[in-house]
């Protein structure tokens, strides 16, 4: 058992000092993905995903659709497309991803 905690502890400093060296943009990318993992892209939804949004409707959906593309989710307020009251209920909800 001694000899073995002796490996592992050898083991584990020699990874110490030849451990890659990684940006903190590349270790943010994958939280950021996952956390906009479940939001809806205003930009590729269709009516129905748009319409299943809280106070959304057929007049809302087609106005979203039609105001495309979106560089920023917010522009959907500041293009007057939906309500400031309707963006509340929405926008944790939402993301406007641009390729």
């Amino acid at each position: 058992m001694r000899i073995s905690l002796r490996l592992l502890a050898v083991a584990l400093a020699f990874t110490a000092l030849v451990a890659i060296p990684v940006s903190v943009a590349q270790i943010s990318k994958p939280a950021n993905a996952a956390k906009n993992a479940g939001l809806l892209d205003i930009n590729t939804a269709t009516k129905d995903q748009l319409k299943a949004l809280p106070g959304m409707g057929d007049a809302y959906a087609d106005k979203i659709i039609a105001g495309r593309p979106y560089t920023a989710k917010n522009q959907l307020t500041q293009k007057k497309i939906i309500p400031a009251a309707a963006y509340a209920q929405i926008q944790a909800m939402i993301i406007a991803r641009h390729s």
